[in-house]
């Protein structure tokens, strides 16, 4: 009898402790680049491209490749909800690219989990 009891008292505690961890919404993974020009001036309609690159010898195919271009703020918005998933460590590091007319600037981001990171890129 006493057997019974734990054992339908370690099913019901596992199956409570699955079912609070499992429902866990997980939150939003943003990328907020700011593009600013020489005279430290917001851009609107800058083209910003975010990509992986390979770090093996022997380059393998960009899995992470997105474009958007600059609000009149100087901001351009990336959401990288679809890449993360729940119990993944980090999301990515990537390449910066700004573009305007003739200006350019680039650098690098490094997007975590269920964050909003931010960068700045001056285009010169």
């Amino acid at each position: 009898m006493i057997l019974k009891r734990t054992l339908l008292f370690s099913l019901l505690a596992v199956f409570g402790l699955v079912s609070l961890t499992g429902c866990r919404k997980k939150k939003d993974t943003i990328a907020i680049i700011y593009v600013r020009d020489a005279a430290n001036d917001l851009v609107p309609g800058a083209r910003v491209v975010l990509y992986g690159q390979s770090t093996i010898n022997q380059p393998a195919n960009v899995v992470l490749y997105d474009t958007s271009y600059t609000n009149a703020a100087g901001e351009a918005r990336f959401n990288f909800n679809e890449v993360y998933q729940l119990g993944q460590a980090g999301v990515a590091v990537l390449n910066i690219e700004a573009t305007k007319d003739l200006l350019e600037g680039q650098s690098i981001i490094k997007i975590e989990e269920e964050t909003t990171a931010e960068k700045t890129v001056f285009i010169q």
